[in-house]
Order: C-alpha cells, then sequence, then structure tokens
C-alpha cells in the first residue's frame, strides 16, 4: 500500500547500479550443434567479455546444466563491420564431441576448440574450462583492422570452414575488401595468408557468409554495396558448387536496389527460403533458383524480421517436418510456426513477448532467446510436436521484488502532419512511496539507437533504476524504426535529426499536455543515433525549450565529419539516406549538426564516451565540448577500454550513477537549475 510521499527521483529502491551492471547484456547467437545447444553470455565483471556456453542434452538422470566453456581472456565476438555477427558455429562427431570453431575478439583470429579434449593438468590450471586449449586456424594481420572473420559454416568432410573474411588494405577504416573465404581445418593457415582460399571476389562491398543446400551442390549469401544499408537493398546471390569446393554460375536470384533481403535458408527439401520486404514488409519467401517470381508464403502487413545489424541474424528456421519456425510481429517479435503449404501460422504459448534473431532447431525443436516486459531474456524451447515450451537456461529470476518494476503501457501518438508515433510508457513505480499531492513526475525520452533499429518491449533493470526512484521513462520508437514495414522506416529518409528529433518531442509535449508527465522536468537521452537526438533535440529550434537536461552517450555529433571518414566503413555511407550526400546538400550537414549549433545548448547535460570507439570517435565529443566552453554546466566521462557500448560493470555503474546524478539536481531546481560540474573527468 502506498502510504510514503516524497519528492520524485528521491524514492529509495533496490535497484542500484551495480545490479543493473550485474545484469547488463543477454544471451545471443543460439545455436545448435548435434543435440546440444550453444550461445555467446556476457561477462560485465571479467571485463565485458563474451563467454561461450554449452548446453548439453544430459543423461537423463537431471535436468541438464549449461556451462561455460571458455575462461577469460577468451571472449567470443567477432568486430567485421564493427558490430559482428555469429561468432561461432560447430558440428557433432560420432563419439568425439562437437568441433567448434569460434573468433576471439583480442585478435580477430579464428580457433578451432575441441571441447571434450581437456586433459586434466589444462582443466586443473584453468578453473572454468572444460575442453582443450583453442588452437588458431588463421594468421594476423599485418595491415590496418587486420583479418576478421564471421558468421562460420563448418564442413568436415571438406576438411574447411567457410565464413565471411573482411580484410583491411591500408590503415583507414573504409580500406577494407570482404570476400568469402574457406580456412583450412588443419590449421595450415594459421601464420599463412596465402593458405585461405578466396570463394568469391571482392566486387561487392558486404556480404553474409554462406548458406549451404541440403545436397552441397548449391551456395546462397547476400551481398550490397555502398550506399545502400542492407535495409535499403540487398541481393540473394546463388552459385553451384563444384567438386572440388570452387563456385561457379554464381547468380542474383531476388533483390535489388528497392528491395532489403535480410536473411537467407534451406528448407529441407532443398527449396530455397528467404525474408524479403518486397511487399513493404519483410514476409517469408519461397524462392525459385532459376529466377522467377518469389511466393510469398504468409502475406501480413507484419515484419518476419528485422535490420541486418550483425551478420548470421536468424528470424526463421526451416524444420525437418517442412514447417518453417518464424518470428512475425508489429513492434514486437514473437515465435510462431508456419505451414508452408497452407499459409496458417500458429503462435507460439507463453509470456514471451519478445524474441531475438536467434531461433535454433533441433529435430522437431525449436529454441530462441526470449523475453517479457516482467521477465529477462531466457532460452526457450518449443517442442513443435506437443506445443509445450520451457526454460532451458539462463531462467529469469527476480533480482529484486517485481513490486519495484514497472508496468509500461503501449501507446501511439500523433506527430506533425497526422503520422503516427509509437512509443513504450514506463510510469514510476513504487510499491510504497507516491510523489507529492498534485504534483506530475519528471520524465526521460530514451531515443534508441541505429536509428534503423528499435526499443524492445521488455524487462530493463536500468529502466527501472530510474522509474524505482520516481522518474518516468518513454521509449519512443521514432519514425525510421523497424518493426512497423518500409513506409516507416524510410520515414527517415534524408530527414535524420528533423523527424526523429519532432517524434521525441510529441511524445513529450502529449505527456505534459495530458499531465502524464511535470512539463518542466523533461529530459532526453540516448546512446549512439540515440545520442545524436538526444544532443540534436538541445539544439534544434523546433524544440527550443522543452527539455531541461540530457544525457548523451557515444553520440555522433559532427554529420559532415562523420560522414567524410570518421567512422569505419560499414556506416561511411549512411548519411547519404540519412541526411543527403554531402556534396549535394552541405547546408542540410550545418543546420543539423550539434558540433556547429553548440552555441544553441543552454541547459546542463552529461556526456559519456568510450575512447575506443571507431564507430563513433571521442574526437566528436571534444569538438562539441571546445565549442561549448564554459557557457553551460555539464559533465563529460571518457573511459578507456570501452568501444562503442559500454560493457564493464564498473563503467555501467559509473554511467548509470551519474546519469540519476544530473536529473536529481536538474528535476530539484526545475528546468534551469544549476546542472553539472562542468568538468572533463575519466579521461
Amino acid at each position: 500500500m502506498v502510504n510514503h510521499e516524497a519528492p520524485y527521483g528521491s524514492w529509495p529502491s533496490p535497484i542500484d547500479a551495480a545490479l543493473v551492471a550485474a545484469h547488463d547484456g543477454r544471451p545471443e547467437f543460439l545455436t545448435s550443434i548435434g543435440d546440444e545447444l550453444w550461445w555467446t553470455a556476457p561477462r560485465p565483471a571479467e571485463g565485458g567479455r563474451r563467454t561461450l556456453m554449452r548446453l548439453s542434452p544430459g543423461d537423463g538422470s537431471g535436468s541438464p546444466v549449461a556451462e561455460s566453456v571458455l575462461p577469460a581472456p577468451w571472449n567470443v565476438r567477432s568486430r567485421v563491420i564493427e558490430y559482428g555477427g555469429q561468432p561461432f558455429a560447430g558440428v557433432p562427431r560420432e563419439g568425439r564431441g562437437p568441433l567448434v570453431v569460434f573468433s576471439h575478439f583480442a585478435d580477430q583470429r579464428l580457433y578451432a576448440l575441441d571441447p571434450d579434449a581437456a586433459s586434466a593438468d589444462h582443466a586443473a590450471s584453468t578453473p572454468g574450462a572444460s575442453g582443450g586449449e583453442p588452437v588458431p586456424l588463421t594468421p594476423l594481420g599485418a595491415v590496418g583492422g587486420g583479418l576478421r572473420f564471421v558468421d562460420p559454416l563448418v564442413l568436415p568432410d571438406r576438411g574447411e570452414v567457410w565464413c565471411v573474411l573482411e580484410e583491411f588494405t591500408g590503415e583507414g577504416p573504409t580500406e577494407v575488401r570482404r570476400v568469402l573465404v574457406a580456412v583450412p581445418l588443419d590449421g595450415s593457415a594459421a601464420e599463412d595468408r596465402g593458405a585461405l582460399r578466396e570463394l568469391t571476389d571482392d566486387a561487392h562491398d558486404f556480404l553474409t557468409g554462406p548458406r549451404l543446400s541440403p545436397d552441397g551442390r548449391q551456395l546462397a549469401w547476400l551481398v550490397w554495396d555502398h550506399p545502400a544499408m542492407p535495409w535499403d537493398g540487398t541481393e540473394l546471390r546463388l552459385a553451384e558448387v563444384t567438386a572440388d569446393g570452387r563456385l561457379e554460375a554464381t547468380r542474383t536470384v531476388l533483390g535489388g536496389p528497392q528491395e532489403s533481403v535480410v536473411q537467407v535458408d534451406w528448407a529441407a527439401d532443398g527449396s530455397l527460403l528467404a525474408a524479403t520486404d518486397r511487399t513493404g514488409w519483410w514476409n517469408l519467401h519461397r524462392v525459385d533458383p532459376g529466377g522467377g517470381t518469389p511466393v510469398n508464403l504468409c502475406p501480413r502487413e507484419e515484419e518476419f524480421a528485422d535490420a541486418l545489424w550483425k551478420l548470421g541474424h536468424r528470424w526463421f528456421a526451416p524444420l525437418e517436418n517442412g514447417l518453417v519456425a518464424t518470428l512475425h510481429g508489429r513492434g514486437g517479435a514473437r515465435l510462431a510456426i508456419l505451414d508452408t503449404g497452407s499459409g496458417e501460422l500458429a503462435d507460439a504459448p507463453g509470456p514471451w513477448s519478445e524474441w531475438s534473431a536467434a531461433l535454433a532447431v533441433r529435430g522437431s525443436r525449436v529454441a530462441g532467446i526470449a523475453a517479457s516486459p516482467h521477465s529477462s531474456y531466457e532460452i526457450v524451447e518449443l517442442d513443435t510436436c506437443t506445443g509445450h515450451l520451457s526454460v532451458l537456461a539462463a531462467h529469469h529470476t527476480d533480482a529484486v521484488d517485481p513490486a519495484f518494476l514497472p508496468r509500461p503501457e503501449q501507446r501511439t501518438f500523433t506527430g506533425p502532419d497526422g503520422r503516427p508515433v509509437h512509443a513504450h510508457i514506463y510510469p514510476p513505480h513504487h510499491p510504497d512511496h507516491r510523489g507529492p499531492q498534485g504534483q506530475a513526475p519528471p520524465y526521460v525520452i530514451w531515443a534508441h539507437g541505429g536509428p534503423t533499429g528499435r526499443a524492445p518491449l521488455v524487462l530493463d533493470l536500468e529502466l527501472a533504476y530510474f522509474t524505482s526512484r520516481g522518474i518516468g521513462v518513454a521509449e519512443v520508437n521514432y519514425g525510421g524504426s523497424t518493426g512497423h514495414g518500409r513506409v516507416y522506416r524510410n520515414r527517415l529518409r534524408e530527414q535524420w535529426g528533423v523527424v526523429d528529433v519532432e517524434d521525441c518531442a510529441t511524445v513529450a509535449r502529449e505527456l505534459a499536455r495530458e499531465g502524464t508527465a511535470d512539463g518542466t522536468r523533461l529530459a532526453v537521452r540516448g546512446g549512439s543515433a540515440g545520442g545524436w537526438t538526444s544532443a540534436s533535440s538541445l539544439v534544434a529550434p523546433s524544440v527550443e525549450g522543452l527539455y531541461a537536461t540530457a544525457a548523451i552517450s557515444y553520440p555522433i555529433l559532427d554529420p559532415a565529419a562523420w560522414a567524410d571518414g570518421e567512422t569505419h566503413d560499414f556506416e561511411s555511407r549512411y548519411t547519404e539516406s540519412l541526411i543527403g550526400r554531402l556534396e549535394e546538400v552541405p547546408d542540410r550537414y550545418r543546420e543539423r549538426s550539434p558540433v556547429l549549433l553548440a552555441d544553441r545548448v543552454s541547459v546542463p547535460f552529461l556526456l559519456l564516451q568510450g575512447l575506443d570507439d571507431v564507430i563513433c570517435p571521442p574526437e566528436q565529443c571534444d569538438r562539441f565540448l571546445a565549442e561549448i566552453g564554459d557557457r553551460v554546466p555539464y559533465t563529460y566521462l571518457a573511459f578507456e577500454g570501452e568501444g562503442h557500448g559500454f560493457r564493464r560493470a564498473e563503467t555501467i555503474i559509473r554511467a548509470v550513477e551519474e546519469e540519476l546524478a544530473l536529473y536529481r539536481r536538474v528535476f530539484a531546481d526545475g528546468p534551469r537549475g544549476a546542472g553539472g560540474d562542468g568538468s572533463a573527468g575519466g579521461r
């Protein structure tokens, strides 16, 4: 029963920053290897590394227990296109246990792992190890970012691993080529670049990993070229595989400049399946290898896929019986089983409302990574024969009394020109505290990254950290977000810094107008592209005076420099669709640049940056703060050892605590109260 009145932002909460950091991250890249499930899991307390997890069927004497296969400092994570992708793969071996190949973050080499070949000495000297020492398969690169590998396919019969190779040809971030390559499993390429056999040429700027047909005679993959991003236009490439492992008769069978194909796979009967937005929605299609018209297997104004930010994401997975497990929805992703003959779609039962793009099939069972507004991401498996779902690993346990967790609302607001703006509203919530009578609470508008992405409606302890203290949160899936079709996604084309800013402001203003939020105590925050939107919201004339403060993390602040070589290759021409070609519309870049408009910033802010960030480099923050000078108070924290997005527990703790401190200072004194300390600490 609520019986304590206290100022918003001051409520006591058991959700502290250490708890937030301990629960940061989630399982990723779930994969089946025979009857086993494998995935990567975060380790914030171990420098933010990703460990490799294994779940064996067990011997029937009890529930199987997931185990970490690789101890520190092994870090299973690829840097291809900087965002990475599927960093490992494996195959079962009769009587010997699986053979696993993975990418190690520190040197980006591929390694082979025989997890069941541990010697007693090795196991005794390496706590947490459950297998033999990894053996390198690829050499170190000597130029620029070196050699990087992702989305592997292990082919023991050929004695090779087929995967994407990203190879730097110079020191610049865009001096890079990408090809499909065959890596010998015998280790003969560990010190010899010449032993890597290239399967394709480098005619295309980007490509995904290979998908081999059930009979081994055809290979499919996706390609795209600058300035397109994979959600703009891609091509599905198909080739014949010769007996000696070469590709011939390569051709495009689907896709183009205005069609985004984001996943391709083979059904058990040898038919080719792809997720494409040719209808305006990412729907699942059967593809004619001869180039005929593809067949939409379940026509719906829903998304059966999402933006391809990481290579190897898997939104659908064919089963042996001809059915297809697939994710689908509008503004969310739930699991269903599709009958490709009838088009019937049967949703899986259970409370999980959001599933990651990582489906793994074991016979008639489908495993995935699922969460809900009340539970964190878990490894969940559906038995398609019985319809039964069970949690296998990463079980959700309440870190705190659920009474302290927020109760979100899904809402759609009306933006400029009558356009819809989708958002998740998280009012302040506490089991026995409330705000002062007659007062509305402060609210923070959260702008997600991407910007071609979305905020899922799932339990987030970082969000609950604020709501349990009396600060509301509104996550805005502004125009340009995924989950609502291509038209909604294209709303941001050449309008970045305008539509995203206006849509966030729409939600903030309406919450204030209806009395849900205190209009004098509004803030905006975000990271990466969300950091851009947050910073832009402080300088855009259309929202002047709306926000009392902002928390800006690893942002884009100088779009002209970002478009002129100050970022990595993958997004180096992203601004051409988001703003326009720099040489053609230079005024747009100047009119939307937080660096050039820094004199318009009039409120205190927090700026957080990783010093190892090559996507949004710290130099942009330096230029922004040089323009700010001492006109407004701010706090700047730059963290050594952190890249794009924070992974280390100590960093997350500091960042969360500083953000709360900012809100308490600003909101306690109203919209123009004394803010940050003007320091550039943490460097």
